[in-house]
């Protein structure tokens, strides 16, 4: 097999899944374009994972946001970068124009982000729903490919059915604020209540903007008797 690898990269060889460099191995991106990703990788909240500034690289502190909330559905929230201009064409290509294959490298960078999540622990990995509308027009639920890339690099089971859409909601890049919030208030369901208690759930997402739709899933998921509810995704706005 390594000799027809070889033969397949002398004809076809693999090129940098975000500026189309040739590289001399498979590893997705280049190197400039990896070092061009604003990764959370200093300081940054060690409940929400909001990168923080101007403090020393400490996973201890609060950032104001957390320190203001009286409670929430969240255990821990991780991203992997910050959604901006460097990390926005490799996303908005996988989810949106069909570049699947971009699933695997953004897999790996949320393995490496959810540190602090597979010390906790989880016990089962839940990919956000779409409504079947959406899914037979984009024909993919870009979360659930993460959830298959993720599962083959740390083997924690996906649930991909318990969780589900009640109804069809607008896309949240329409709405800002408190309408995002309305948006999606009650629109998720467990349909197998019984898979999901006493479960430490980990939900996967592609970008957290303001966090409403992973919150409404996490509602929905602890009303159904889950233990703590994690999220991951692979940026965030900020």
């Amino acid at each position: 097999m390594s000799v027809w690898s070889e033969i397949i990269n002398w004809i076809l060889p693999p090129r940098c899944l975000k500026c189309g460099k040739v590289l001399s191995e498979d590893t997705g991106l280049c190197q400039s374009c990896l070092d061009s990703f604003n990764f959370i990788s200093g300081a940054y909240c060690k409940k929400c994972g909001f990168p923080l500034e101007n403090v020393e690289n400490n996973h201890r502190l609060l950032c104001a946001g957390c320190l203001r909330a009286k409670r929430s559905p969240f255990r821990l929230s991780r991203s992997a970068c910050v959604y901006d201009e460097a990390s926005k064409s490799l996303i908005l290509d996988f989810k949106f124009r069909d570049k699947t294959d971009n699933a695997g490298i953004l897999a790996r960078m949320m393995l490496v982000a959810g540190r602090d999540i597979w010390e906790k622990g989880v016990d089962v990995m839940i990919p956000v729903p779409l409504h079947y509308t959406r899914i037979l027009k984009r024909r993919f639920n870009q979360s659930a490919l993460l959830a298959k890339e993720i599962n083959k690099l740390n083997g924690i089971p996906v649930d991909f059915g318990s969780l589900g859409r009640r109804r069809k909601t607008r896309p949240q890049v329409e709405f800002s604020g408190h309408e995002r919030i309305n948006n999606v208030k009650g629109a998720f369901i467990v349909k197998n209540p019984a898979r999901i208690k006493g479960k430490r759930i980990l939900l996967l997402d592609d970008v957290m903007t303001t966090g409403s739709t992973l919150k409404e899933c996490a509602l929905a998921l602890k009303r159904a008797g889950a233990k703590s509810v994690d999220t991951l995704t692979i940026a965030r706005v900020v």
